[in-house]
């Protein structure tokens, strides 16, 4: 696999465990605070968007970063995953990546799978947990990034 394979693998897996971390959510989720100091949510969304808009750009060898006000929920997990998606059909083309495929992943990749636990975390802290999954046999492809995602692999869950 070349390393802007493994990019566009990543990016698959980010999309598969966002969209088990959002799908069912309840609508009351999006402003859910655990603390008087954490995000919301739909903060922590928006700004995994913004990580996945960051992300052509430094391909691109031009990194911009935006910040957005968040979105109704819906619309923020619309956004994130066709950023997702874009960000991925730029890989998957013929454009030059002019930045260190490392710094690339350790950026808004990490970033963007950290956040995905916290959604996670908050989904258990306000009641509405998410099943664990055994990911390594979770039906993940290269180029599979919307929010449409397959079901998990049966027997791969767990409470």
């Amino acid at each position: 696999m070349t390393d802007r394979e493994l990019l566009r693998h990543t990016l698959a897996t980010l999309a598969y465990r966002a969209a088990k971390s959002v799908r069912g959510a309840p609508a009351t989720f999006a402003d859910f605070k655990a603390s008087p100091t954490t995000r919301t949510p739909v903060e922590i969304l928006a700004h995994m968007g913004d990580l996945m808009d960051w992300g052509p750009t430094i391909c691109r060898g031009e990194p911009k970063f935006n910040v957005s006000t968040p979105l109704p929920w819906d619309h923020e997990v619309q956004r994130f995953f066709e950023a997702v998606t874009a960000w991925d059909r730029y890989l998957a083309s013929d454009a030059p990546i002019k930045y260190d495929i490392g710094k690339i992943f350790q950026g808004p990749v990490a970033d963007a799978l950290t956040h995905t636990g916290q959604i996670n975390l908050l989904r258990r802290m306000s009641g509405s947990p998410v099943k664990g999954e055994s990911y390594p046999r979770a039906s993940i492809k290269i180029g599979q990034t919307g929010f449409e995602q397959p079901p998990a692999t049966p027997g791969s869950e767990f409470d």
